[in-house]
């Protein structure tokens, strides 16, 4: 077994005596001192600093990176315009999910591809296998660290620190060559929390300037550091989707909720695109719902879901909420028995207690 890596954050997570544990083979702070529940509260009220420099970078560049994406991602890529940016599954033929991941347009030829951490090496495997056309992919994960700078004071604490005027980014958007805190910088106007924020990517050389320079400029406007635990928890207030949780090879986007991310019609045949939009005609026997806990019992992922007595599907993810301040979770049921039954029962150690199935997400921010 290979040894944790660290990030180049590495140092200034034990300096602020973050609790470091072994996530996806990355040595990474789960929790400050603060803790969870204050973490969540900081990021939804002023303003936290992830490292997240555990994510993958994989770069698709020539002349028919677009052709090429159009059948590797699920979502429509032709929608897409320089600067800005696209989420969207990728998919096995069967539908099944080989990972969620944004998609950076720098041009028409030339893309940045952000995925999920464990999947770096099985998605850039899978990148390759569909290879086709004059397109070269580079996996480029180990160049870069990546800081999330989450939450309502975000803007004021990094505009201090480039002449760019943030304030002109719309969500979802980004700036391929930004100067911060005197480093070269990709800001994207994106994040895993619900909350509006910026994800600051940076060559490893430059990411101890980067962060000292947020971090400084952060403390005048009560900045403090958050770890897995709280974004895991502000993800699934938002009701984000989690590789392995929500989605899986076992599992279709359909399923998830995210018909909004799957261009069925678009005219570049992609992976899967039969066997959803039969999905879509047919319906499927598990969906995604919320619940909120009715009772004082801890929905885990994997418990049972039951409706008189008859299970009815199984938790995905599940947690307190700290901003809700109830037990919520994320679950797959039978879509049939949801329309009969407005309540049901999660079956936690032997004992049942009972939930309330509501619309997701959870938590939205005011706009």
């Amino acid at each position: 077994m290979s040894e944790a890596k660290k990030t180049p954050f590495y140092e200034k997570h034990l300096a602020l005596e973050g609790n470091i544990v072994d996530y996806c083979g990355w040595l990474l702070p789960v929790q400050y001192p603060r803790g969870l529940v204050e973490e969540v509260h900081d990021t939804r009220k002023r303003a936290t600093i992830f490292d997240v420099s555990h994510m993958g970078e994989i770069t698709v560049e020539g002349r028919d990176a677009e052709k090429y994406l159009q059948k590797v991602v699920i979502n429509d890529i032709s929608r897409v315009r320089d600067n800005a940016i696209i989420y969207s599954p990728v998919c096995y033929p069967d539908g099944g999910v080989v990972d969620d991941i944004l998609v950076y347009r720098i041009n028409p030829e030339k893309y940045l591809l952000v995925v999920n951490a464990a999947n770096t090496d099985k998605d850039f495997a899978w990148f390759q296998e569909n290879l086709f056309g004059d397109v070269s992919l580079q996996n480029r994960s180990s160049d870069y660290a990546q800081i999330a700078l989450q939450g309502p004071n975000s803007e004021k604490i990094l505009q201090p620190l480039t002449d760019v005027p943030l304030s002109r980014m719309n969500n979802y958007h980004f700036l391929p060559a930004v100067t911060v805190a005197g480093v070269k910088c990709i800001v994207s106007r994106t994040g895993y929390t619900g909350e509006d924020g910026f994800e600051i990517y940076c060559n490893n050389m430059d990411a101890s300037v980067l962060w000292d320079g947020v971090w400084d400029t952060g403390l005048k406007h009560e900045l403090n550091p958050a770890g897995l635990g709280a974004r895991d928890i502000l993800r699934l207030e938002a009701a984000m989707p989690l590789y392995g949780h929500e989605l899986s090879k076992e599992l279709t986007p359909l399923q998830a909720g995210l018909d909004r991310f799957v261009a069925l019609n678009k005219a570049v045949p992609f992976n899967g695109q039969e066997i959803l939009k039969n999905q879509k005609q047919e319906g499927f026997n598990r969906k995604l719902f919320g619940l909120e806990m009715l009772e004082r019992g801890v929905p885990r992922e994997g418990y049972l879901v039951k409706a008189q007595d008859q299970e009815i599907g199984w938790i995905s993810s599940g947690s307190f909420s700290p901003t809700l301040d109830k037990f919520i979770a994320m679950a797959f049921l039978d879509p049939e028995v949801v329309k009969q039954n407005k309540e049901v029962q999660v079956e936690i150690r032997n004992r049942t207690y009972r939930a309330r199935i509501t619309k997701l997400p959870f938590y939205r921010r005011k706009k």
